[in-house]
């Protein structure tokens, strides 16, 4: 499903089985950093009639293809909480394609829960001289992959955006590091 937020109107896409049966979330927009409520839609919507389901917070279905997506209030770095231990998920290859820059073309399989990148001395090392040493790091958390930015001096942008936290990141997701854009894909194993 699609949400938006409330203030910036960002769309992010959210996979509708995190509500673990809870009827809504609070969620923290990666952009502009207010918290909204998403509501799930498979809980009944109490004393909403059906013309007002749409109203701003409650989740949109739309089409659109969107780049990030937020991380819940209980899964934030700052509050020392997270989804589960660094883990690769069972059954799924990951991997990073590098879509533009300098080495476009080139995919690195994702073969440890956490992942650097950067200009020297990173798992994955970029030609790219507008990356820092150690630029970004990838961790995967079973299902949940969250991007964190490593002090780096350009930033990793999400969406054009520069992340100031971290960032989850979902299937066929981009991200910058630099000047190289890199896609996170996940894939079955076969």
């Amino acid at each position: 499903m699609i949400i938006e937020c409330n203030s910036c109107h960002s769309k992010y896409q959210y996979d509708e089985s995190r509500f673990d049966g809870k009827p809504s979330k609070k969620i923290k927009c990666a952009k502009c950093q207010s918290v909204f409520e998403i509501h799930n839609p498979s809980a009944p919507a109490a004393g909403l009639d059906k013309k007002d389901e749409t109203h701003i917070g409650r989740p949109k279905r739309l089409d659109e293809q969107t780049a990030q997506a937020p991380i819940p209030e209980d899964e934030q770095k700052s509050t020392g909480k997270q989804s589960a231990a660094m883990a690769l998920p069972e059954g799924k290859r990951l991997s990073l394609a590098i879509i533009d820059g300098p080495d476009a073309g080139n995919v690195f399989r994702i073969e440890k829960p956490r992942v650097t990148v950067g200009r020297s001395g990173a798992d994955l090392t970029l030609n790219d001289s507008e990356a820092s040493r150690q630029h970004a790091a990838v961790e995967i958390r079973d299902t949940h992959y969250l991007l964190h930015d490593l002090g780096s001096t350009n930033g990793t942008l999400v969406g054009g955006a520069r992340i100031e936290e971290a960032t989850e990141l979902q299937n066929h997701s981009e991200f910058q590091v630099g000047s190289t854009t890199l896609m996170l894909i996940v894939t079955d194993e076969a």
